[in-house]
C-alpha cells in the first residue's frame, strides 16, 4: 500500500488512533510542503509513537507479575523517520509467558505490515538482549539509541542503563571492529563526496558514519568535532526525505535519473547544485570521522602503553609515548618545521608559535605535515584559521616555497588539503578555489569532483618532478589546470586568465607566470592532437611547436598531460594513448631548438661580485684557510621552535622575479682542494642552515694558484644565525679532518630515521649527463631535498677523481635541481665512460 503522494490534495489531519486514522494522518503530514526537514521527521516520529502506543494498549503485567515494554531502536529510536524509513522495534519483556508475548506481538506487527511499512522487529528479555548485543555489533549500535514508546518504562530504563554500561566496558575491544565495518562499507559503496550516484547512508561520509560517531561518543573514549556535523547530517536526511517522496521508494541511492526531481523538491537550481550540497555535507562528516578515529587510536594506544598489552589492530598512526623518569609515560614533541612539531602522531603548532605574527605559518605547517605523512591536528587548524594574519599579495618567497613543498608531498598532500579545506584555509589562500569546491563532473571518465581531481593531479605530478627542470611550475600547473571549470565558457581559456592572476598572487615573476598560463591553456593540447590528428603531417607538429614555444615548456606540458590523465580515471590513460603522446612529444622536440638549457661551458661569475670575490679568494689563498663573509641579517625567528632538519628552499631570487631576497648571503672562499664542497655543505647542515641556493666556481688567480668561491643563500631553520667565526672554525676542522662531518650527519639521520620512515614515498633521484661542452661535462642531479643531500653529492663526486669547476644549486619546493660542471684531473671534459661511472656512483650514493 502506498502511503505517500506528490499531489496537493488537502487531506484532513485526524487524531492518531486506529490504523486507518494513522494512515490518513501520516499522508496529511507528508504532503504538507510547509513542514519539511527535521520538524517533519520529528512529527512523523511522534505520530508513529502515539499509534504504536495505542496498539500496545498499555500491556498490563500478566498474572505472574511479568511486564513488557515497546522500545524504538536505531534511526527510529533517534526520531529520524524519513517517509519510507522502516521501523526498528524491540518488544522487551521480563519473563512474560510465550503465549501472551505472541498475542501482543501479533497486535503490534500485523497493523504495521498491513500498511506496507517495513519492520525490523524482535522479542527479547533484558538478559537475552544484552547477550545478543555482545555477539552482534550492529545490534549493539541500534540499542544505543533505544527509546521508550509504551509499557513498563522502568524495564526500558534497565535496558538502556545496562546497554550503556556494557558498551563502555567493551568499547576498547569493539571500536576496532567498528572501524573495520566502516572500511568494508567504503570498499563496497565508495566515498560519498565523489560519487555521481551516491548511497546517502552506506557510503563513506554518509549517515551510517554519523551513527558510528554517536557510538564512539557514547563510549566516552573520544568525541567527534561538532562544528557543522549536525547541519551536515540534517542535509543528508533532507535529501533522503525528498528522494523517498519523489520516488515513492525506500531507497538511499541518489540515482542520476532521480536527481532533477529531488533538486526541484528541495528548491535547488539543478542536479549539480544538489550534488554539491550533498558533497559538502559528506566532507564535513568524513573529516569528523578521520579526526575522531585519530583520537580513538591515540587513546587506545595510550591505554595499551600503560597496560603493556600489544596493539589490538585499532587504526593508528600515532607513535608510542616515551617513558620518562621512574617509568612514567611522557609525550614527545619532535620538531618538524619552524613553529610546527609532531605530537602523538599529529602535526601541531609549537607552544611558542605565533600565527598572528607569522602569516606563512599555515603553509609551513601544512607542508611540514604533508612531507611527514602526518595529519594536521584540529586544534592547531582552528587556531590557524581563526587568526587574522593574511599573506601579503604577492606572496613572499617563503610562502611560495612552502606551497610548492606542500603540493610536492605526494599522497601526503590529500589529508592535509582536506583538513585545510574543512576550516576554510584553502579558499583564504586561493579565493578562486571556491568555484571548483565540490563541483561534480558528469563525464563518466572522471572519478572525482573538480577540486579533488586537481589535487589528485598534483599528487601524480609529484611523482614526475624528476622529469622536468622546473618541478615548481609543474606542481602549480597541476593544481590549476582545470580551475576554469568553475566559470562559464571553455575552461581552458577561462583557466588561462585565472592561472595568470593566481601565479601573480603567488609571487611568480612574469616569465614563470606566462609559462603557467600557457600550461593551463594548452593542458589538453598533446592528448587531443595525438589521438585526433595525423602525426606524420608536418603541419600538425609545427602547430604544437608554435603553441608550446620551447623545449622546457614542452617538457612540463608532457608531464602535466600524464598527471592529468592518471588523475582522471582508468579510462583516461592507456598504453596506446601514452605511446601516441610520447611520439608527438618526440617529433615536437625535434621541431623545436633542442639545445640543452645548460651549457658545458661555465657561466662567468656574476659581474657585481667579481671584485669582492677576487679579494676574498686572494685572502683565502694567502692565509691558506677559508674566509667567510655574511652579508645582511635574517629577520628574527618567527616561532622560536627547532626544526630538526636542514632543508633548502628556493633558488636565486631572480628565478622568480622576486623583489625581496630569501635568507642572507654567505660567501665562502678557500684554496682549491679536494673535499671543499662536502666540507662546507656538511657544516651548514650541521648548523641547521637552510640552503636556498648556491653557486660554486673555481677562480684562477695566476701563478698556478686557484681558489674556490661559493656563494650561498642561507637561512636559519630556527633561532638566530650561527656566528660566522664558529662557521669558519668548523669548516676548517672539516677540511683538516678533526670534525667528522659524515659521522655527525649519520648520527642525526639515525635519530630521525624512525620518523622519516613514515614519510610519503618520493620518486627516485635522477642523475644524468646533460651536455658536454669544450671545457666541462655538465652533470645534473634531480632529487628530493633532504638534510645533508648536497654533502652526499659532493662526497660522492670527490671519490671519483673528478674536479668540480662550477656548480649551480637550486631547490624548488622540496625538489633539488643541481648542475655540476666537471672535468678530469687534466681539466678536460669527462670521457663517455668516465661520465657513466660518475653517474652510477652518484645514483648508488643517493639511493642508499
Amino acid at each position: 500500500m502506498t502511503l505517500e503522494t506528490t499531489g496537493t490534495t488537502d487531506v484532513p489531519a485526524p487524531e492518531a488512533g486506529p490504523s486507518g486514522n494513522y494512515a490518513a494522518s501520516r499522508l496529511h503530514l507528508l504532503t504538507q510542503e510547509a513542514q519539511a526537514g527535521a520538524p517533519r521527521r520529528a512529527a512523523l516520529a511522534r505520530l508513529t509513537d502515539t499509534w504504536l502506543a495505542d496498539l500496545h494498549q498499555g500491556a498490563a503485567p500478566g498474572a505472574d507479575g511479568a511486564s513488557t515494554a515497546l522500545v524504538a531502536v536505531g534511526g527510529y529510536g533517534r526520531g529520524e523517520l524519513s517517509p519510507r524509513s522502516d521501523l526498528d522495534l524491540l518488544l522487551l519483556h521480563d519473563g512474560a509467558p510465550d503465549a501472551d508475548l505472541a498475542a501482543l506481538a501479533d497486535r503490534l506487527w500485523y497493523p504495521v505490515w498491513d500498511l506496507g511499512i517495513a519492520l525490523d522487529h524482535s522479542v527479547r528479555d533484558v538478559p537475552t538482549t544484552r547477550e545478543t548485543a555482545r555477539a552482534d555489533l550492529k545490534v549493539r549500535l541500534g540499542l544505543l539509541d533505544a527509546r521508550h514508546l509504551a509499557g513498563d518504562a522502568g524495564l526500558t530504563e534497565r535496558l538502556r542503563t545496562a546497554q550503556l554500561a556494557d558498551w563502555r566496558s567493551e568499547a576498547p575491544a569493539r571500536l576496532p571492529d567498528l572501524h573495520r565495518l566502516a572500511a568494508e562499507r567504503t570498499r563496497r559503496y565508495g566515498e560519498l563526496p565523489y560519487l555521481l550516484e551516491p548511497d546517502l547512508k552506506e557510503a563513506r561520509g554518509g549517515l551510517r558514519d554519523v551513527t558510528a560517531l554517536r557510538a564512539v561518543a557514547a563510549s566516552w573514549i573520544a568525541d567527534a568535532p561538532r562544528a557543522g556535523l549536525a547541519e551536515a547530517q540534517a542535509t543528508l536526511l533532507d535529501v533522503r526525505d525528498a528522494l523517498h517522496l519523489t520516488t515513492g521508494r525506500a531507497t538511499d541511492r541518489l540515482a542520476q535519473e532521480d536527481q532533477p526531481q529531488v533538486a526541484d523538491a528541495l528548491g535547488l537550481l539543478d542536479p549539480d547544485a544538489l550534488l554539491r550540497q550533498v558533497y559538502e555535507a559528506s566532507r564535513v562528516i568524513t573529516y569528523a570521522w578521520d579526526v575522531t578515529w585519530r583520537e580513538v587510536s591515540r587513546v587506545l594506544r595510550s591505554r595499551q602503553e600503560r597496560s603493556g598489552r600489544p596493539a589490538d589492530g585499532a587504526p593508528d598512526r600515532a607513535r608510542p609515548a616515551r617513558r620518562g623518569g621512574h617509568g612514567t609515560l611522557r609525550s614527545t614533541r619532535e620538531p618538524l618545521a619552524d613553529g610546527v612539531v609532531e605530537h602523538e602522531g599529529e602535526a601541531v603548532l609549537a607552544r611558542t608559535a605565533r600565527p598572528d605574527r607569522d602569516p606563512v605559518l599555515p603553509l609551513r605547517a601544512a607542508a611540514a605535515a604533508a612531507r611527514a605523512g602526518l595529519p594536521l591536528a584540529l586544534p592547531s587548524l582552528r587556531r590557524l584559521a581563526g587568526t587574522d594574519a593574511p599573506l601579503p599579495v604577492p606572496w613572499p618567497a617563503e610562502a611560495r616555497e612552502e606551497f610548492v613543498t606542500l603540493l610536492g608531498a605526494g599522497r601526503g598532500l590529500l589529508p592535509v588539503w582536506e583538513a585545510m579545506t574543512a576550516v576554510g584555509l584553502v579558499t583564504r589562500l586561493l579565493p578562486d578555489w571556491e568555484r571548483v569546491h565540490c563541483r561534480p563532473q558528469r563525464n563518466p571518465v572522471h572519478r572525482w569532483t573538480v577540486d579533488r581531481h586537481l589535487v589528485e593531479t598534483a599528487v601524480h605530478a609529484a611523482g614526475l618532478t624528476r622529469t622536468v627542470h622546473r618541478p615548481d611550475l609543474l606542481l602549480v600547473a597541476a593544481l590549476l589546470h582545470d580551475i576554469g571549470k568553475g566559470w562559464p565558457g571553455d575552461h581552458s581559456v577561462v583557466g588561462e586568465t585565472i592561472a595568470r592572476d593566481t601565479a601573480t598572487r603567488l609571487g611568480f615573476g612574469p616569465e614563470d607566470t606566462a609559462v603557467l598560463a600557457a600550461l593551463v591553456r594548452h593542458h589538453l593540447l598533446l592528448v587531443d592532437t595525438a589521438t585526433r590528428r595525423d602525426l606524420d603531417d608536418p603541419v600538425t607538429v609545427r602547430g604544437v611547436a608554435d603553441a608550446v614555444g620551447s623545449v622546457s615548456t614542452l617538457e612540463l606540458l608532457h608531464a602535466l598531460t600524464r598527471s592529468d590523465a592518471l588523475a582522471t580515471g582508468p579510462a583516461a590513460w592507456s598504453r596506446w594513448r601514452a605511446s601516441l603522446v610520447d611520439e608527438l612529444v618526440t617529433r615536437v622536440r625535434a621541431e623545436l631548438d633542442d639545445a640543452s638549457p645548460v651549457s658545458g661551458d661555465p657561466a662567468p661569475w656574476p659581474p657585481d661580485l667579481t671584485g669582492e670575490a677576487e679579494q676574498l679568494a686572494r685572502s683565502a689563498v694567502a692565509q691558506a684557510a677559508p674566509v667567510l663573509l655574511l652579508s645582511g641579517q635574517e629577520a628574527a625567528p618567527r616561532s622560536g621552535t627547532p626544526d630538526g632538519s636542514a632543508e633548502r628552499g628556493d633558488p636565486d631570487d631572480t628565478a622568480h622575479g622576486e623583489a625581496e631576497p630569501v635568507g642572507v648571503a654567505l660567501t665562502v672562499a678557500l684554496p682549491d682542494r679536494p673535499g671543499a664542497l662536502p666540507a662546507v655543505a656538511g657544516v651548514l647542515a650541521l648548523h641547521r642552515l637552510t640552503v636556498r641556493s648556491a653557486t660554486l666556481r673555481a677562480l684562477a688567480l695566476g701563478e698556478g694558484r686557484t681558489a674556490l668561491l661559493m656563494q650561498w643563500r642561507v637561512a636559519a631553520v630556527y633561532g638566530a644565525l650561527p656566528e660566522v667565526d664558529r662557521l669558519r672554525a668548523d669548516v676548517q676542522r672539516a677540511l683538516d679532518g678533526s670534525l667528522d662531518v659524515a659521522e655527525r650527519l649519520a648520527e642525526r639521520e639515525r635519530a630521525t630515521r624512525p620518523r622519516r620512515r613514515r614519510y610519503p614515498q618520493q620518486p627516485p633521484p635522477r642523475v644524468e649527463i646533460v651536455s658536454a661542452g669544450s671545457r666541462a661535462t655538465v652533470l645534473e642531479v634531480r632529487a628530493h631535498d633532504a638534510p645533508g643531500l648536497l654533502y652526499r653529492i659532493g662526497d660522492a663526486l670527490e671519490g671519483r677523481g673528478v674536479r668540480m669547476r662550477s656548480a649551480h644549486v637550486a631547490t624548488l619546493g622540496a625538489d633539488a635541481v643541481d648542475s655540476f660542471y666537471l672535468t678530469d684531473t687534466a681539466d678536460r671534459p669527462l670521457t663517455v665512460e668516465a661520465g657513466a661511472e660518475v653517474v652510477a656512483s652518484l645514483e648508488a650514493a643517493l639511493r642508499s
